[in-house]
């Protein structure tokens, strides 16, 4: 069936707002999406009628600690997790990286050596590098292919030695948008012995993550870039995480994932957090799945997958047309399901932030900047104070909104020239 565009549409509130009778056209989805309706008010809710702290025997505090409880199932599904106590669900995730790399850096050894990629948004790179800088470890980088705009396996293989603990994963890139095949990428590093820590943020609003099929160890994500609240999700295998020793309280509980979840939880949050997975649960429905809660996101994926794809392809089309203007990533239309659809582009004698600023006073929402793609932009040669112009689509966009975003560009980049 067609994707359910005016449906999904319907579902949030902020695509109808206007700015002086103005339309908004949000393409800033990779630093954070927009949320549905439903998960405002599971938000709310939670706020004006299971307001109380967990461990208690009243009613509030037992209805809180299903919002908790139900959150971690929600997550679960959503990620092809074995069972809920493998998420663990803080405010980031940066800070949630931060927190493991730490907690795996009580056993790491000087002179231990640790993986990290040129592709990683700076999330996963800074605290590995600081691990590393405190214990006395040995950072060995791993460059992306230039060609395929991938992490290819046979760079990271040459990198494995037996003195490797960890390799740090992209998933999907947030400035090139490429998507590694982190499955092979994985079993190779495992097979070496060393754990693997996945950063999906970027892919998770997506594509359908299976941790089990994937082999990581690790694998982080964040609810506000797949149109949810402000936090972050870290599954974890089991197996790992029971033999880690985590930093916390004394007095704090020893249980999985609670020892992992410092202070007390933003339970109103995870009630949204619930709601999202909803969002795609009703997604999947409307597309014609009858099954779990976990087969009505896969079909959502399935569905929005070759919708986004579409968007992209027009996008790709509309800038490949402006002269001196490079895209930075996978261009080629056979090679569209190795990305997702974030297009960055820089032009000739152009700096991406004149292009943005008219482009936002128009009421086209998108970035400019290095976008914490610290390690791209610098193997690529292009000045981080500049950066690139950053178009992310999400489920909600239109081809309408395409065609007017591919018109902008074309239009501003002509009257900054005439004004050069």
């Amino acid at each position: 069936m067609d994707f359910p565009i005016e449906a999904v549409r319907a579902a949030f509130p902020a695509l109808s707002l206007t700015d002086s009778g103005r339309r908004r056209i949000y393409l800033d989805n990779p630093a954070g999406t927009q949320v549905p309706k439903s998960v405002a008010d599971a938000v709310s809710q939670c706020l004006l009628s299971t307001n109380a702290n967990l461990g208690g025997f009243f009613e509030t505090t037992l209805a809180a600690q299903k919002v908790v409880d139900d959150a971690h199932a929600a997550m679960a599904d959503f990620l092809g997790a074995e069972t809920a106590q493998e998420i663990i669900v803080g405010a980031n995730m940066t800070t949630l990286t931060y927190h493991l790399s730490r907690t795996l850096g009580r056993d790491f050894a000087p002179g231990d050596e640790i993986i990290l990629t040129r592709m990683d948004h700076e999330g996963n790179v800074s605290p590995w590098l600081q691990l590393a800088e405190d214990r006395g470890l040995v950072v060995r980088w791993l460059p992306f292919d230039q060609e395929s705009w991938q992490v290819e396996p046979a760079a990271l293989a040459a990198l494995l030695n037996d003195r490797t603990r960890l390799v740090a994963l992209n998933y999907a890139s947030n400035l090139t948008g490429s998507i590694n095949r982190v499955r092979e990428l994985s079993r190779i590093a495992r097979d070496a012995g060393a754990l693997v820590y996945v950063d999906a943020v970027q892919f998770a609003p997506h594509g359908l993550v299976d941790v089990s099929e994937i082999g990581c160890d690790f694998l982080v994500c964040s609810a506000y870039k797949f149109f949810g609240p402000h936090m972050g999700i870290l599954w974890g295998r089991r197996t790992v995480i029971e033999a880690l020793k985590p930093y916390k309280c004394r007095c704090s509980s020893n249980d999985l994932p609670e020892r992992f979840e410092l202070g007390t939880p933003q339970i109103e949050l995870m009630a949204g957090l619930t709601a999202t997975i909803d969002h795609f649960e009703r997604l999947g429905e409307q597309t014609g799945s009858r099954g779990s809660r976990r087969e009505k996101v896969a079909a959502a994926f399935g569905a929005s997958i070759a919708y986004e794809n579409a968007l992209a392809l027009q996008l790709i089309d509309g800038l490949s047309t402006i002269d001196g203007l490079t895209i930075h990533g996978i261009t080629d239309k056979a090679r569209v399901h190795e990305r997702v659809p974030t297009v960055s582009f820089t032009v000739e004698g152009i700096v991406p932030e004149s292009i943005v600023r008219p482009m936002n006073a128009e009421g086209i929402f998108l970035w400019s900047g290095h976008n914490y793609a610290w390690e791209i932009v610098h193997q690529l040669g292009i000045p981080a104070d500049q950066g690139v112009v950053r178009i992310g689509i999400a489920h909600y966009n239109t081809a309408a909104e395409i065609g007017e975003t591919v018109d902008s560009v074309t239009r501003t980049i002509a009257m900054l020239r005439q004004q050069r």
